[in-house]
């Protein structure tokens, strides 16, 4: 099986990797990959251009992008659209909305184009060595591209969800739990920093992260960054977010869903790059105002 991968950053390369090491073929292209890198990944096939690399595989064709969501996928999924031909499959990995994932999907079906949304987790280490896909798209067609998601994917780690939109949006709830899950960890640890005991935060982590019942990849993660610095002093508590935790909260609220974690982890990103403080300024304002409370000046 050969297929072509548009977007070869650490995830569309690493996913890359994995296939070859499953003689998967890979033809690949991305403008802004240096001649470095082409040396030192030559079992991937590079070619110039989005033609090129379409016209280097045979039908149908299975074009895999692996792009920033937004505009970018927007620009390589409209290029695509002009240049593939009935029949031919096109996988989007990214973290697309689920709600513009449907009106591509009917755009590509117009043109009896298959269209596959692949919500992809695991991170870098998973795209390498065996990542978790959520897949939605046509049933039909869908046993031609499986091979390669049994391939590549970690044990149990692949499902195909349903219809066009099934995968991007599954995709986006598991973020949101994401966010809550990391903000939980996050909030227990700075309570164990607080107290008055002298706490080795990577034991913590790493006693944390075997056997107890919230063991995972969260934890791991976390285990890793305190031995890479054990009271985290060379970084900034300001967070940012893939916009996946709002698109969650937008359509728990067009759901009537309560989901009231998830949106207090989203709005704690927001507060940590909030550098004015004015809220709590007006706080502070109303406290003195009427009861004298003591403000502190700048």
């Amino acid at each position: 099986m050969k297929i072509g991968m548009i977007g070869l950053g650490k995830m569309g390369l690493n996913l890359s990797l994995n296939m070859l090491d499953h003689d998967i073929e890979v033809n690949g292209y991305d403008p802004y990959i240096s001649d470095e890198k082409k040396e030192t990944y030559n079992k991937i096939t590079f070619k110039e251009s989005i033609k090129d690399l379409i016209n280097s595989l045979e039908k149908p064709r299975i074009i895999w992008v692996m792009v920033p969501s937004g505009d970018i996928t927007e620009s390589v999924l409209t290029n695509l659209s002009k240049l593939l031909s009935k029949d031919d499959i096109v996988i989007e990995g990214g973290n697309s909305n689920f709600n513009v994932t449907l009106k591509r999907a009917k755009r590509f079906k117009q043109q009896q184009i298959y269209y596959y949304d692949v919500g992809t987790s695991g991170g870098v280490y998973g795209a390498r060595n065996g990542a978790c896909f959520m897949i939605g798209g046509d049933k039909e067609m869908f046993p031609t591209i499986e091979p390669i998601f049994e391939a590549i994917a970690t044990k149990d780690g692949y499902a195909y969800l349903g219809n066009s939109g099934a995968g991007h949006f599954v995709k986006m709830i598991h973020n949101g739990i994401e966010y809550g899950m990391m903000q939980a960890i996050g909030e227990g640890f700075a309570v164990l920093e607080a107290s008055d005991f002298d706490l080795d935060f990577d034991k913590v982590s790493k006693v944390w992260a075997n056997g107890s019942i919230i063991e995972g990849l969260l934890m791991r993660v976390t285990e890793a960054a305190f031995k890479k610095d054990p009271k985290l002093e060379s970084i900034e508590g300001i967070i940012d977010d893939s916009g996946e935790g709002k698109w969650t909260i937008e359509e728990a609220l067009n759901l009537e869903v309560g989901i009231p974690v998830i949106s207090t982890a989203l709005f704690t990103r927001y507060k940590s790059r909030d550098k004015s403080l004015f809220g709590e300024k007006i706080v502070a304002a109303m406290r003195n105002e009427f009861g004298g409370h003591k403000v502190y000046k700048k």
